[in-house]
């Protein structure tokens, strides 16, 4: 089992969720991690510009490639985040519950690539493969915000 963070936009977030999770999308120049990505592997998602974590899915399914236009990128028009995966969601945050990366990115393992005044090089870039403690903690700490779950899955 892997563990992912996926870098990206919270507007792409709440529009899995809006689809009802059932799958998610990541850009063209990807294509090699998300081929290495399998069924039983969690997604972190961390929501560039807001520097938070808003949630966990996991991933059901190998990867495919699709070009319907689902997922989008202001900056990249044309990009259509072709590189997706089957998803299931284990914790959605709430915009007043999203974890603050500022406050325990410092702390992650995955950080210590860098310098410490550094540490936010970490979170450059669309997806990066966590250890298993990193994405642990993440979980620990969501779970404290949490009100309720996705039904009817179980507790991840």
């Amino acid at each position: 089992m892997a563990y992912w963070i996926n870098v990206g936009s919270e507007a792409n977030f709440r529009l899995a969720e809006s689809r009802g999770w059932d799958l998610f999308g990541f850009k063209s120049t990807r294509r090699n991690q998300v081929a290495r990505m399998k069924a039983g592997d969690h997604i972190v998602f961390y929501l560039k510009g807001l520097m938070r974590f808003g949630g966990i899915a996991e991933i059901t399914s190998e990867y495919f490639e699709d070009h319907a236009r689902i997922f989008t990128s202001p900056n990249k028009p044309n990009e259509d985040y072709p590189f997706r995966v089957s998803v299931k969601p284990l914790i959605v945050l709430t915009p007043g519950q999203y974890l603050d990366v500022r406050e325990i990115g410092p702390t992650l393992e995955f950080t210590h690539k860098w310098a410490p005044e550094h540490w936010r090089l970490a979170f450059q870039g669309a997806l990066h493969e966590i250890p298993e403690n990193d994405f642990e903690l993440i979980r620990g700490l969501m779970l404290t915000q949490v009100v309720s779950l996705p039904i009817p899955h179980k507790l991840p």
